[in-house]
């Protein structure tokens, strides 16, 4: 149910009536016909009891977007090499960096430690998420598309290196649907720093809109979501709105854009009702609170927990795919090509807590095992200094980690290095764990397809594979 491979057909019936009306409905129906047949595909989805190609282990992702890059030696990629060469020249080639403020090899200022039953190693920097490491995978032989901020955001959330590709979420819409009507099946839970690349890392690229990221923000979700005035104002004029597009309709013929449009407008309703109260957090009580970190002497800390607890909440919602973005304010993105001991400590400070209070509040709910965590920035970082104190871009080999729904816990896969650079054991790429993550949705890659520009396109491309060590049998 997942292939759409037919191209739409007209009658000559239609062709006719269409023609009919003039020229100017000709071009629209033009313009709607790249759209008609996903609209036709994903209307046919029951959104309560979407059919997978196998059964899943996931229901829901929680994507935990680590903007800016975070360095892999300094968080769960330990290279004791790096000390014992601290201050020297590195040895082994390097290829081109961004700025080419090439320096010394730079040792971890953070220590290692093994945590759980199976010992995983975890910096210092993230003493929270250690906790929780019997339920990590931990994948240390990451590779990016692209050294560059917007190329390597864009690979990272399309599988492909430009603009114009759906985003990860929207295929997870449009393959799944919502098992909640009232509410989208994609969620951006905006922290206040869109992503290098802006807004098209949460598009719908030539899928279908309604399978575009909602941005949400904490607070003040999104404009005119509180109802000002009554119900059955509203209701009168979705009535009137229903009507002028049905009129629209029944004088074009063949529009199902416009079908979508009357769907859209219901959502929007909807939503009015749904998305005050699943954003609002004045029932959660003080311990959950207090455990997410909302009394954190650190802002962002607490803005962090605030999205990280919507989260859990849109889980528990039936939305398919919730994204977390970071925070305005300092010390917020990965980033740091100077000074890197003050900005990772402030990065790190901002989401460990928030982000293991989830893990722990997840599991203890009985969610974690159908919702999947994957917690990545878009490349990693150099071994050697960035001039005196930081480190530039590293696409050749980094980390990411993923838990629950079904990921096997405790473990690290792959391998960089000696000096944590390049990826030399088991190298993956986003196609990779795209494929990886869909399957734990109970999703085939390969055959979750959209025909746009005379082929059959997917996340994953022609690439992507299942890795057993990952997700399991």
């Amino acid at each position: 149910m997942f292939t759409n491979n037919a191209p739409e057909q007209f009658s000559r019936r239609e062709l006719l009536r269409d023609a009919s009306v003039g020229f100017g409905s000709v071009a629209l129906a033009s313009l709607l016909h790249n759209q008609a047949i996903a609209d036709k595909k994903a209307a046919k989805i029951d959104v309560n009891q979407a059919k997978t190609h196998f059964p899943p282990k996931a229901k829901s992702v929680i994507f935990l977007f680590m903007d800016g890059g975070v360095s892999q030696v300094d968080s769960f990629d330990p290279k004791p090499l790096l000390d014992k060469e601290n201050g020297k020249k590195p040895k082994f080639k390097i290829d081109p960096t961004v700025f080419n403020s090439l320096g010394k090899i730079f040792a971890s200022p953070w220590k290692f430690k093994r945590y759980g039953e199976s010992g995983l190693p975890v910096s210092d920097l993230f003493p929270n998420v250690a906790q929780h490491a019997d339920d990590l995978c931990v994948v240390r032989s990451m590779t990016a598309f692209s050294p560059n901020h917007p190329n390597a955001v864009y690979g990272l959330h399309t599988g492909l290196a430009r603009m114009g590709r759906p985003s990860m979420g929207a295929w997870v819409s449009y393959g799944l649907g919502s098992a909640n009507e009232n509410l989208p099946s994609f969620v951006v839970l905006h922290g206040g720093i869109t992503p290098n690349g802006g807004v098209p890392n949460f598009g719908s690229g030539f899928l279908p809109a309604n399978n575009q990221g909602t941005v949400l923000r904490p607070g003040s979700p999104m404009r005119n979501i509180t109802p000002r005035e009554t119900l059955d104002s509203q209701k009168k004029k979705l009535q009137r709105l229903e009507e002028i597009d049905g009129d629209l309709l029944g004088r074009i013929g063949h529009a199902p854009q416009i079908e979508s449009a009357i769907r859209d407008h219901e959502l929007a309703f909807r939503m009015q009702m749904e998305v005050p109260e699943a954003m609002d957090l004045s029932g959660e009580s003080e311990l959950i609170k207090d455990m997410y970190g909302f009394n954190h002497k650190w802002g962002n800390t607490r803005k962090f927990a605030t999205q990280c607890l919507l989260a859990r909440r849109m889980v528990e919602r039936g939305v398919r795919f919730i994204e977390l973005t970071t925070s305005g304010g300092n010390g917020d993105r990965w980033d740091q090509h100077g000074n890197l001991i003050d900005g990772h400590k402030k990065n790190a400070m901002s989401v460990d807590q928030p982000i293991g209070a989830l893990i722990q509040d997840l599991k203890q709910r009985g969610l974690l095992e159908s919702t999947l965590i994957v917690f990545s920035g878009e490349f990693g970082r150099t071994p050697f200094a960035q001039g005196r104190n930081g480190r530039d871009h590293n696409p050749q080999g980094f980390s990411l980690w993923m838990a629950g729904g079904g990921v096997q816990g405790g473990t690290a896969y792959g391998a960089t290095d000696e000096y944590g650079y390049r990826v030399v054991e088991n190298k993956m790429t986003f196609h990779d764990i795209h494929a990886n993550m869909l399957h734990l949705l109970g999703i085939d890659h390969t055959r979750l397809t959209y025909r746009f520009s005379g082929r059959d396109m997917r996340l994953t491309d022609v690439h992507g594979r299942i890795v057993p060590e990952i997700v399991g049998t």
